[in-house]
């Protein structure tokens, strides 16, 4: 068998391997595996075979880490516009209870809402900034 193939054998497993466990950093390597494949269609000697695979599989994944590491952090899924489409949407709040909560109708519904603001709190539009179970988390606009 030649030498190629096995890169090719090895590629392929670690790609299968990452679709089962979801870590994206094993397709990195199996880049590097299929860089040792490469250089085996070259010609070159195992032992820069191997060098190529771990150079190239190395840095790809110090490549992926700095990318993420450079990425702002995503909110938490409460306070996510792409995971909650209420996010960002705008409430009327017409009385506020003591404790700082209010009862809006919002989407044909009664929700609970409570604000981030400290203070004594108008009555007027809010902006949806967080849905923490059936309550809402509020700013002033």
């Amino acid at each position: 068998m030649a030498e190629s193939t096995l890169w090719w054998l090895l590629t392929g497993t670690a790609i299968g391997i990452e679709l089962l466990t979801g870590t994206f950093y094993l397709l990195m390597l199996a880049i590097g595996l299929g860089a040792g494949a490469l250089a085996a269609h070259g010609g070159m000697s195992p032992a820069s075979q191997i060098v190529v695979a771990a150079v190239v599989g190395a840095g790809a994944v110090l490549g992926w880490r700095q990318y993420r590491q450079a990425q702002p952090a995503s909110a938490p899924a409460s306070a996510n516009h792409d995971v909650n489409l209420d996010i960002g949407e705008t409430v009327q709040v017409d009385a506020w209870n003591p404790d700082g909560t209010a009862t809006v109708k919002y989407r044909g519904a009664n929700w609970a809402v409570s604000c981030t603001a400290a203070g004594p709190l108008p009555t007027g539009k809010y902006r949806v900034t967080e849905v923490v179970g059936s309550r809402l988390v509020v700013t002033p606009l």
